[in-house]
């Protein structure tokens, strides 16, 4: 994996992982920023939420689970430095039972190569599975 991050004006740097996706990053106006883009944390956090759903799936095809609606809800909670803990709200449409998953959900946080880093650099994780 590469990444490239060039500093475009103020705050801003566009960010690309050499395979032609980039995204803007800037600090909000409250930091003296223009806000045209998430901070690198918040990005972090986008990161984790998407690791999840994209596992997830994954996760459920090899359990021959049939998932009609996927939503990731996450929210971080800063502390002095950076991130403490994050809490995940899984929403998930599927005909399957409760506690099977369940057993995908907790296949998938161990999977997660982002949720591996946070949990490795002892980051808080909670997780709720909402079955719509």
């Amino acid at each position: 994996m590469k990444s490239k991050s060039v500093l475009v004006g103020g705050y801003q740097s566009i960010v690309d992982n050499g395979r032609n996706h980039s995204i803007v990053l800037d600090l909000p106006k409250h930091q003296e920023g223009s806000d045209i883009g998430a901070t690198a944390l918040e990005l972090s956090v986008m990161s984790f939420a998407g690791c999840i759903s994209t596992i997830f799936k994954v996760v459920a095809e090899k359990m021959r689970i049939n998932v009609e609606k996927l939503e990731i809800e996450s929210e971080a909670e800063k502390g002095k430095e950076t991130i403490e803990k994050v809490t995940f709200n899984v929403k998930v449409k599927s005909d399957a039972p409760q506690d099977k998953l369940e057993k995908c959900l907790e296949t998938t946080c161990n999977t997660c190569p982002v949720g591996v880093l946070f949990k490795n650099a002892g980051v808080k994780i909670e997780r709720n599975l909402i079955k719509l």
